[in-house]
């Protein structure tokens, strides 16, 4: 028989080490739905008969393509839009009307137009220059998919991050900038360690929005050869004659990435959410 200060003792450990109910209640209960999914997938991998392993082999290039397409491309859409945002609120007339101009444009136009004019037009644009100029390497520039895909991307959804930024920073009060510049910072001080800081926080929520938004998008870069998730599907179906087999696959393994990005998404909220 286990002696008491035995029993004391295992108890103590069992409520420092196991999670309390509290604990528990707090963890995000969509992770049910990512597992759930990845059950799905593990169940289809390993039925008979079996085409989904082929499918799963034949795409994995494809995957890794959506993936770097998708994490470059929202790198380069945090930039461009904090710059856009920040022209979006500039005092100087120029920045402002060229910085306005191009997110009207660009918001006005569908992403896959946009996907088509980088990857036809511009290189067209280089070339005739290169003929104009005599330039060799203009002449003779092919322009590359993937480069082409996430500069496409990125400009179009920057456009987008500049309107974000622009009302995260409105939405705090004027006396933060006054309070700033009180203390002896300059203006350029004080949105970089007093406005901008605040006010990602407060756009936080619609950054992973635009995160997730650009994931799914990248499937529309399949058009502009790019050999990612979509297009690997497209090619195996056209050439087993499996649509279900095929796009449910696809769609499955979108979803899962799409669900453990917004999992990652709410978890870097709860992080940098403000104290009311």
């Amino acid at each position: 028989m286990p002696s008491k200060n035995h029993k004391e003792l295992s108890n103590k450990w069992l409520q420092k080490n196991l999670p309390q109910v509290g604990e528990l209640s707090k963890l995000d209960p969509w992770w049910g739905l990512v597992v759930i999914v990845l059950a799905l997938i593990l169940l289809l991998l390993f039925s008979q008969p079996n085409p989904y392993q082929r499918i799963l082999r034949f795409t994995e290039d494809g995957i890794w393509i959506t993936l770097l397409v998708t994490v470059v491309s929202a790198a380069l859409t945090l930039v461009l839009g904090l710059f856009g945002g920040l022209g979006r609120i500039s005092k100087n007339r120029f920045i402002y009307a060229i910085v306005s101009l191009y997110v009207e444009i660009v918001r006005g136009i569908p992403l896959l137009v946009q996907l088509l004019i980088w990857y036809f037009v511009f290189p067209a644009v280089i070339t005739q220059i290169g003929v104009k100029l005599n330039i060799p390497a203009f002449k003779n520039y092919l322009a590359d998919p993937i480069m082409m895909a996430i500069l496409g991307i990125s400009v179009c959804y920057a456009a987008y991050m500049a309107e974000i930024v622009r009302a995260g920073i409105e939405s705090l009060p004027t006396g933060q900038m006054e309070a700033a510049r009180s203390l002896g910072m300059t203006k350029f001080q004080a949105m970089r360690y007093v406005i901008l800081p605040q006010a990602y926080r407060t756009i936080m929520p619609a950054i992973g929005n635009e995160f997730i938004s650009i994931l799914k998008d990248s499937s529309l870069v399949s058009v502009v050869a790019v050999s990612d998730l979509t297009r690997r599907g497209r090619e195996f179906m056209s050439t087993t004659f499996l649509p279900i087999e095929t796009w449910t696959m696809v769609a499955l393994l979108y979803l899962l990435m799409t669900l453990i990005s917004a999992r990652v998404v709410n978890i870097i909220e709860k992080k940098t959410k403000m104290d009311k």
